[in-house]
């Protein structure tokens, strides 16, 4: 689901408080973003309802981007209790991405 500057403390900060949300900050002409974005969303759809996948376009959605100091992408964050709890940047393996959400579930 996508997510914007304007519904972010909703779609993520709030929705953290029930589960945790993966943001993928990413871009139309960044090619590690289109190579990763199919990975985290098999990952994703393999944990049920536990996780849930938001992508925020950083051309698109500056304000959210810089206060979270995207300068590299694909960049991920992990939200849980209304706080950002982990984090990677970068093309990663499934089965990182797997150990990541694991350890923050």
């Amino acid at each position: 689901m996508d997510v914007t500057d304007k519904d972010f403390n909703e779609k993520v900060i709030e929705a953290s408080k029930k589960k945790l949300i993966l943001v993928d900050f990413w871009a139309e002409w960044c090619v590690p973003c289109n190579i990763l974005s199919p990975i985290l969303e098999k990952v994703i759809d393999s944990f049920g309802e536990k996780v849930e996948l938001m992508k925020m376009n950083v051309d698109e959605n500056p304000e959210t981007s810089n206060r979270y100091g995207i300068n590299a992408i694909p960049a991920v964050k992990l939200f849980k209790d209304g706080k950002l709890v982990d984090e990677f940047i970068g093309v990663v393996p499934e089965d990182t991405i797997r150990q990541t959400i694991n350890k923050n579930l």
